[in-house]
């Protein structure tokens, strides 16, 4: 099996540099995730747009976060869950919040629904019942936020794919187990 080495600035395309940099000024880092995806700069470049893009979608912050560490642990990512984790925190949740949404117990009904259409989505390659649709659309939800929600779940899947290809070190605490 091939080891994949998280690159530094030196080693990255000068339009890579330039979203190094941009972390750098935003987060005081460049995590080593966004770092290994910029061994493409059309990658990093394409990723880092798609987010800021989707971000505009019908879930908050907050709601993101949730949605991130719900796919991140079905398709069992410790990177992002560690990341994420943190950024939830930051986004209001406490932590026993964000071990009972990865486990899909979290007591409001909202947040059951949607790991179940989630995990549905996961599972089933993209499938949902119309039942759980149903339940998400009854949570006040329409078309476009079921949209929006797939939207998160293909730019989590993106990063939780990348990691467990390259099985970088995870540069955040480490999440709790569920």
């Amino acid at each position: 099996m091939s080891s994949f080495a998280v690159p530094v600035y030196e080693q990255v395309s000068v339009e890579t540099k330039a979203i190094f940099d941009q972390f750098r000024q935003a987060m005081g880092m460049m995590p080593n995730l966004y770092a290994t995806i910029g061994y493409s700069g059309n990658a990093l470049s394409s990723y880092t747009q798609y987010v800021r893009a989707q971000a505009k979608n019908t879930f908050h912050a907050r709601e993101r976060e949730a949605v991130y560490l719900i796919v991140s642990q079905l398709n069992g990512c410790e990177y992002c869950l560690a990341s994420h984790t943190q950024s939830a925190i930051k986004a209001g949740w406490k932590e026993e919040d964000t071990l009972a949404i990865r486990a899909g117990t979290h007591s409001d009904k909202k947040w059951q629904v949607i790991y179940g259409v989630v995990r549905s989505a996961i599972e089933n390659k993209g499938a949902v019942s119309d039942v759980l649709i149903e339940e998400f659309y009854a949570l006040g939800y329409k078309e476009a936020a079921l949209m929006d929600l797939f939207v998160l779940i293909n730019v989590m899947s993106f990063t939780n794919y990348i990691f467990r290809l390259t099985k970088i070190p995870i540069d955040f605490p480490l999440a709790k187990e569920i």
